[in-house]
């Protein structure tokens, strides 16, 4: 298994702002600070601080997937509200599957900044190095790739797209942008010779692709990527802003503020035993830690914390060669091949000796996709997008009912009523 490192967002502040100071000091210049605050941008444009910015995009990219990746969890139904509505809860109308736009917006303002924080530190890279330079940069290769993954998270889980102040456009749009980036990191990872930072880009392109219903791509891409492949985004304790918030939000220090019980993952897991949707309960504490409504009636419900994250450090899966899997299985069921696509879903299972998968038909066959990919990618963020895309291409089968739910998150009423070009498509 592979994955990627980030410093500690405490680290990263601090270079951040230091390391133009630093830079200075150590060519002999005298720096007087008479009113500390945000450095000039022209004090960025040196190589020495080039890491330090694309590590900052990276912590604004986890910190929107953490916000994203918990609610988009109760909307879809991986999780069920035990309880609180305020700080690390799930408010009344998520609850009932309502992601509206006069919502807190904190959602789309950290999205939307780890999407410009990474585009610009890609546009910084290409200026400060030059072309030839960036073109081979293992940094650039590394800002690319999450300017990428932003971008995908953005079309996956927002309705609409609108890209610094402009006009409202389609979500698409965002998936056009990520596997430009994405196509661009394979480049550039490949020339730096990190086959680490290519796989992950080649990856990520591979569900993009899937996203942008090229199916012939997407498989291709996804062939390329070994079952053993995982790209992640790390947490840390360092404060409550990096905790992993679903972790957190469910760890009884001090919230219950959701369970598993009353989804399909609850009697799933425990007639399977599948390691790939892990939950636990306690023998002391039986109840969330609020009153939800349940069967009509407002009442406490049982209490199952899920420990697929199981502590606050816990990574976020970005890609996985599992999921690769699948996405090569999509694209069989696609093109009527329903023996194909059991298979290439069966390895995933079989590694894990459970039973294996049958279809007596393409609806049969279309309906297991969708529960294993619920299974295989649970609790990361991604469930809204792969209902989204179904229902979009109409594809057979059944998944959730998500009947009277929204499958993705509104565009705030911050950004429609600040941005002077946004008008209602």
């Amino acid at each position: 298994m592979t994955q990627t490192r980030i410093p500690s967002p405490r680290a990263v502040r601090a270079l951040r702002w230091l390391a133009p100071a630093v830079l200075l000091i150590g060519t002999g210049c005298a720096l007087e600070v008479t009113n500390p605050g945000p450095i000039q941008s022209e004090f960025l444009n040196s190589p020495a601080v080039l890491s330090s910015l694309v590590n900052g995009s990276g912590r604004d990219l986890a910190e929107a997937m953490n916000w994203v990746a918990y609610t988009g969890s109760a909307v879809s139904k991986e999780l069920f509200p035990a309880g609180s509505t305020g700080a690390f809860g799930i408010t009344v109308r998520q609850q009932a599957g309502k992601l509206v736009d006069d919502d807190d917006n904190t959602h789309w303002n950290f999205s939307q900044r780890a999407r410009w924080t990474a585009e610009s530190a890609v546009a910084r890279i290409d200026s400060v190095l030059g072309a030839d330079a960036a073109g081979k940069s293992a940094t650039q290769a590394q800002a690319l790739i999450w300017a990428g993954y932003a971008n995908r998270h953005l079309g996956e889980n927002f309705c609409e797209c609108v890209i610094n102040g402009g006009a409202p456009q389609a979500a698409s749009v965002y998936f056009e942008r990520a596997e430009g980036y994405f196509t661009r990191a394979i480049a550039v990872a490949t020339a730096a010779a990190n086959a680490n930072l290519t796989n992950a880009a080649t990856a990520a392109r591979a569900a993009v692709r899937l996203s942008r219903n090229n199916l012939t791509g997407a498989a291709t891409d996804a062939a390329l990527i070994a079952n053993t492949f995982v790209y992640r985004m790390p947490y840390y304790q360092t404060e409550e802003a990096q905790y992993n918030r679903i972790f957190w939000a469910g760890a009884n220090t001090p919230y219950r503020a959701h369970t598993v019980f009353n989804t399909f993952y609850e009697n799933y897991r425990r007639t399977t035993r599948d390691p790939r949707v892990p939950y636990d309960s306690s023998l002391t504490v039986l109840q969330g830690d609020g009153a939800v409504t349940f069967n009509g009636v407002s009442q406490r419900v049982r209490w199952y914390f899920q420990t697929k994250h199981a502590a606050t450090t816990a990574n976020i899966n970005l890609s996985t060669g599992w999921e690769m899997r699948l996405i090569e299985a999509e694209a069989k069921l696609v093109a009527g091949d329903v023996t194909g696509a059991l298979t290439s879903m069966n390895l995933r299972r079989t590694t894990l000796s459970l039973p294996l998968l049958t279809a007596a038909n393409s609806t049969e066959a279309w309906s297991a996709l969708k529960r294993e990919r619920g299974i295989e990618l649970w609790l990361e963020g991604r469930r809204l997008g792969d209902l989204r895309r179904w229902a979009t291409n109409n594809r057979p089968g059944t998944a959730d009912d998500m009947t009277g739910r929204d499958l993705c998150f509104a565009t705030p009423l911050s950004e429609k009523r600040s941005n002077p070009n946004y008008t209602t498509p």
